[in-house]
């Protein structure tokens, strides 16, 4: 059985993926994997793919999720963008983006706020 941290995140990249959707975005992958790690979403808005950051925080509203991605954890994201276009052979000219969906829930599990931050990280 998950964790409860487990548990939150699925419950956080399930609500980002809904709010997305809901903007007319498609859902293209869930939980990607490769050695590199995990990208929460990879979503198309339009022409353009979007690799989506998820950050779930319970009961500390107020920009906490959105700012725990750092310089390191950008560098990750934009790796692991590079890998996605490159396992799937998507050529150069395949339009792209990091965004930030930050997700926090009241301790009572009901979502407080959903943040999307589009073009979060820039490309490296």
């Amino acid at each position: 059985m998950p964790d409860a941290r487990v548990k939150l995140g699925d419950f956080g990249e399930q609500v980002a993926a809904g709010y997305l959707q809901r903007q007319g975005y498609t859902l293209v992958a869930r939980k990607w994997r490769c050695a590199l790690g995990e990208l929460d979403l990879v979503m198309r808005d339009g022409a353009t793919l979007v690799f989506v950051e998820v950050r779930t925080r319970r009961g500390q509203p107020g920009g906490v999720a959105e700012a725990s991605v750092g310089a390191a954890k950008q560098a990750r994201l934009s790796a692991l963008a590079y890998t996605f276009l490159e396992t799937h052979s998507l050529p150069d000219s395949t339009l792209w983006r990091i965004d930030v969906v930050a997700v926090d829930v009241e301790r009572s599990g009901r979502v407080a706020r959903v943040n999307h931050i589009r073009d979060a990280v820039e490309e490296a």
